[in-house]
């Protein structure tokens, strides 16, 4: 396998997800019994049997799910006026247990120095998860580049299952990394290879333990990713690789493999049932490349990378670095209809849906609305037994008339680096679904620079009594000498998404009952969410600016 730096931990399997067209029939207790007549999972202690179906509320029907599907916004209502019979009393998390849960994820990276300077533009980042789904299907990835500059950084949004967004964090920063080399380089390491020498360190990875590799699967892998380079080596042109093409070359190669794995099968049962649950799942994916002062995101799906600004007069802005591929984009939503005949115009799109079914109109995996229905009844019918009974692969969507409908082919975005640009956030829909970028920029910027401790506390247009301006001040602060105070950006981050209150303040009642929620209630009022906040070097980035000039 390719040579890392992190220790590997072993494969946490997850389940196959309920179909769509059972989210009708699910109500209260209902969901275990009907869950569990079509969902398998290699590890019972990992799940909730629940969770498959809120895993699965990126390719349902927004009308099917009205009356399962409680609006994150009547969540002060819901938890002021139901009772549960087997709690009458009031429950509330201490501090250390809401800290606890916030930092369980959280991972910070400091970029070494050379001589007591660093030369790189980026300081460091920060990073962070706090789950909805169990397991969690979020992912994320961080290492730097160690045959040429750079690093990369990813955050990946898993649906139907953890699977995709797991394979994909593992292996697209290797097709990424080996698209970037030299064809010296390349055929070096294939020299290796072939004599059985030790290879060259491709990247050093970042990881948090719990961000582990599938042991299982490295030499399937590496396997697809040499032949990858083999094909590279073959295709020499002698020019200077280009990042952006190296971008999306890489995201569409994998996406390729992954369909193609699943295509021929492994001979080995838990790896055939495990290329399968990656190419039916499905997974977003934003990735930074920073390299000096070229920046470069490429996203595919529905995750957001943000620049945060810091103004002349001290102020932050936000500037977006990234589009959302899904209903909300006329552009993207042109792209589909350009790429199907006219007759299938009105149903290309329902109800914001990709064929009434998908958020997202790019993604990697989701075989179901790439494969013909010809190809995906033959993968079916002669794949495991835990596949073949699941209804859901065996669903084909509606209206499904000239596939490929959906591609991970990514949008990349390239963005020269200024002094004034302090920070880069990459996080899933979880958080931008809860706040806006410029209260995003505002907060990081703060926490960053230590200002949030000094800023006049705004009400925004509220009438304060002098009682609860007395209860801001008094939080304001506990936070300032007390364990509320994070050591970690994304963690700060994610306090305000889940416990912000009308004030843009955190308040700890809110927070406590938000972390509170059993596990199939968690997903109904909010997603998975992870963050990774970088964090730029102004000094670099204005040295190497002047010696461009």
């Amino acid at each position: 396998a390719i040579p890392v730096r992190s220790s590997r931990l072993p494969l946490l399997s997850d389940a196959m997800p309920a179909p769509a067209h059972l989210f009708p029939l699910i109500r209260n207790c209902e969901i275990s019994r009907i869950c569990s007549t079509v969902c398998y999972c290699h590890h019972k202690h990992l799940c909730c049997l629940s969770h498959f179906a809120h895993s699965h509320f990126r390719y349902a029907s927004q009308k099917k799910l009205v009356a399962l599907h409680r609006p994150k916004e009547n969540f002060n209502h819901f938890i002021h006026t139901r009772d549960y019979a087997s709690t009458p009393q009031r429950f509330y998390l201490t501090p250390p247990q809401v800290n606890s849960i916030l930092k369980a994820n959280e991972y910070s990276f400091k970029v070494p120095e050379f001589d007591g300077k660093n030369v790189s533009s980026v300081l460091g980042f920060d990073s962070n998860q706090l789950p909805a789904n169990a397991p969690i299907e979020d992912r994320r990835s961080a290492a730097t580049c160690l045959q040429t500059r750079g690093m990369l950084l990813g955050v990946f949004d898993g649906h139907a299952g953890c699977a995709c967004a797991q394979a994909v964090s593992e292996r697209l920063f290797y097709y990424i990394a080996v698209s970037l080399l030299p064809h010296e380089t390349l055929l070096e390491i294939e020299n290796a290879v072939e004599s059985g020498r030790a290879l060259l360190p491709i990247l050093q990875w970042h990881k948090h333990p719990n961000d582990y590799f599938s042991k299982e699967a490295s030499k399937l892998y590496f396997s697809s990713l040499r032949t990858y380079w083999q094909e590279l080596i073959d295709l020499n042109s002698g020019e200077t690789t280009d990042v952006k093409e190296a971008l999306i070359n890489a995201f569409k190669r994998l996406d390729n493999d992954i369909s193609l794995e699943a295509q021929v099968g492994d001979p080995n049962s838990f790896l055939n049932y495990l290329v399968l649950r990656v190419a039916f799942s499905g997974a977003t994916a934003c990735v930074a490349h920073v390299d000096g002062v070229d920046l470069h995101i490429a996203n595919t799906g529905d995750s957001r990378a943000m620049l945060g600004v810091q103004e002349e007069d001290g102020s932050w802005s936000a500037v977006n670095l990234s589009y959302d591929h899904n209903a909300q984009n006329e552009h993207e939503v042109e792209r589909v209809k350009m790429e199907h005949p006219k007759s299938e115009e009105k149903s290309l799109v329902k109800q914001d849906r990709l064929l009434g079914l998908l958020m997202p109109f790019r993604a990697f995996g989701d075989v179901k609305f790439k494969w013909s229905i010809e190809l995906q009844k033959r993968v079916v019918e002669s794949g495991p037994d835990q596949l073949n009974d699941n209804e859901y692969t065996k669903f084909i969507p509606p209206n499904y008339h000239t596939p490929p409908y959906l591609t991970a082919e990514p949008e990349v975005i390239h963005h020269k680096l200024r002094p004034q640009d302090k920070f880069l956030v990459l996080a899933t829909d979880g958080l931008w679904e809860t706040m806006h970028r410029q209260d995003v920029a505002r907060i990081v910027g703060e926490y960053l620079t230590g200002v949030h401790h000094q800023q006049p506390i705004a009400v925004g247009g509220y009438k304060v009594t002098l009682g609860q301006m007395h209860g801001l001040l008094t939080e304001r602060r506990a936070r300032i000498s007390s364990v509320f105070e994070d050591q970690n950006a994304a963690t700060h981050l994610i306090r305000h998404a889940v416990g912000n209150n009308e004030f843009g303040t955190v308040d700890h009642e809110r927070l406590s009952k938000m972390l509170s929620l059993p596990e199939e209630l968690a997903r109904m009022y909010r997603d998975d969410i992870t963050i990774i906040v970088v964090q730029f070097n102004s000094h670099v980035i204005g040295a190497c600016q002047n010696e461009e000039l």
